[in-house]
């Protein structure tokens, strides 16, 4: 018997991994967080699984339906949205698991930021304007954040920044990284990414705080800033270039 964490993509069923899906279709367990997870990714479950939404459940209840399953000899499929080990909270249930020697593993998923940046056609590294993308997050009701890894300090990087988890901070994002990007930094708020209900919203750090507010937002969204947005005039990358030489394209006799 094994728990299978797996990462369900951002929302959209076809983003789950081919390891992801077929774990799922033979599970006679199968939790899912409902609230982000949609039925489409759970319907690949057994007609005769036992599919449990999580959406209303505490850490102590999951982890008795694991125990339920393994005493049953049953593999479960704990299903999660985007990527398990970003924002995640599997760390807990492994710790928890560990301790009852229930075994586990782990298959990735799409998260919502690489699921973004493609529904926004932008790389999220151009050359000679940001190589770095720093993922993170702002204070909430779940948990504050560590000493050091505020907007401020993050900031001053200049790097791509995609903040999950932080759309109702829009004001705080605002006013702490408007002094380091400068006013007009692009921003994109990319709204339950890969559902039938996507938005994208587009601004710049002096106009995105109205356009979110008018637009109601208040969760699930991601929020992009950086000068690689809307930018059509960086250098081309030196990999393919008719100079650069390597092992696999070896400078001509």
């Amino acid at each position: 018997m094994t728990v299978h964490f797996i990462g369900a993509g951002p929302g959209d069923p076809e983003l789950i991994t081919v390891r992801g899906r077929d774990l799922i279709a033979r599970c006679p367990v199968v939790l899912y967080a409902g609230s982000l997870v949609p039925q489409r990714v759970v319907a690949y479950a057994p007609a005769e699984a036992s599919v449990i939404d999580t959406a209303p459940l505490t850490l102590d209840e999951i982890i008795g339906h694991m125990e339920a399953a393994h005493a049953a000899g049953r593999d479960v499929a704990r299903v999660h949205s985007g990527d398990p080990s970003l924002y995640g909270a599997i760390a807990e249930q492994m710790r928890r698991l560990d301790a009852l020697g229930i075994p586990y593993d782990i298959t990735p998923g799409v998260s919502a930021y690489a699921a973004a940046a493609a529904v926004l056609k932008t790389e999220l590294t151009l050359p000679e304007v940001s190589q770095t993308v720093i993922l993170t997050r702002t204070s909430g009701k779940a948990s504050p954040m560590p000493a050091g890894e505020d907007l401020t300090t993050l900031g001053a990087s200049g790097a791509t920044l995609a903040i999950h988890l932080s759309v109702r901070n829009i004001h705080l994002v605002v006013n702490e990284l408007t002094p380091l990007y400068g006013a007009d930094c692009p921003v994109v708020v990319v709204y339950r990414v890969g559902w039938p209900d996507q938005e994208v919203i587009r601004g710049t750090l002096d106009t995105i705080r109205g356009l979110v507010k008018a637009t109601k937002i208040t969760r699930t969204a991601l929020i992009f800033i950086g000068r690689v947005f809307d930018n059509q005039d960086f250098t081309d990358s030196r990999l393919y270039h008719a100079d650069h030489r390597h092992i696999l394209r070896p400078k001509a006799r």
